[in-house]
């Protein structure tokens, strides 16, 4: 019989201290795991439109874990840093014995038409949301394979990682990228019952999803704002973190144990468009 109780199982997020990561943190941990909270907590992004979180935003996220009754470990790493990742991973098997769940979520986004962004700027998110995720994977996939008991790796694309948006071609690329690794990895972890999925959420409420600078682009080019059309589901408002967090702590769960190599939209329908 499939559920959803995580109880005795272990997970790391990255990007854990707001937004996405912090949600997926509390709702694994309601469900009944142990949680690993990575994020930078440092103003580590130059051409982000918005601050990136702080080392108090990160003591929420524990707080509200604690909160549910779970354990937290937490960390203050940059996904760049594929060596503090490594690390984080060691005190996590030293601490709590097991790894069984990975959620790669730690991403930024910034503006700009792909011709007119600097070389840094297109690298920024490159290196950030697709090698990130990539550190994060080789970081964590050993000691998982070395346990022997299976598990599940999600990892958060976005919309533009399979209909590429206008004025961020970078952060699509980026996205684009996470979306093939994801593909890949399924198909090499199977042997290991380790399951791969990932989400692809749209039109979010985070400090992501409501950066106003991406308003002076639709401004200058208003041509722009058609490649973002109204979602089928008349909702008001943007996609909850929560309602995001249902989706991965499902792919996290038995009840996606038939699920792997799949891209899961959470977007009230703007793929289907």
């Amino acid at each position: 019989m499939s559920t959803t109780t995580l109880t005795g199982k272990v997970a790391v997020v990255t990007g854990a201290a707001r937004g996405q990561g912090r949600s997926h943190a509390v709702r694994l941990a309601r469900a009944g795991a142990d949680i690993v909270a990575i994020d930078v907590c440092a103003q580590t992004a130059k051409f982000s439109g918005y601050p990136l979180a702080e080392p108090e935003d990160l003591a929420e996220t524990a707080r509200l874990v604690e909160a549910e009754g779970r354990k937290i470990l937490t960390k203050q790493v940059d996904v760049r840093d594929l060596a503090g990742q490594q690390a984080a991973v060691a005190d996590t098997i030293a601490v709590f014995g097991r790894l069984d769940i990975v959620i790669a979520n730690a991403g930024v986004c910034s503006w700009g038409r792909l011709w007119e962004i600097s070389a840094e700027q297109f690298q920024e998110a490159i290196d950030i949301n697709l090698v990130g995720v990539w550190n994060t994977v080789k970081a964590t996939v050993p000691a998982m394979i070395e346990a022997g008991n299976g598990g599940s790796i999600v990892t958060v694309s976005s919309s533009a990682g399979v209909k590429a948006p206008p004025g961020c071609g970078h952060y699509a690329a980026s996205k684009f990228g996470v979306v093939g690794l994801t593909k890949s990895l399924a198909v090499e972890l199977s042997e290991y019952g380790i399951r791969v999925n990932t989400v692809l959420p749209y039109g979010t409420n985070t400090p992501l999803g409501t950066d106003t600078s991406m308003y002076a682009m639709f401004e200058q080019h208003p041509g722009f704002v058609y490649s973002y059309p109204p979602n089928l589901l008349k909702t008001d408002g943007l996609v909850e973190p929560e309602e995001i967090s249902e989706a991965v702590v499902w792919l996290a769960s038995d009840s996606a144990g038939v699920i792997t190599g799949a891209q899961i939209p959470v977007d009230k329908g703007f793929l289907a468009r």
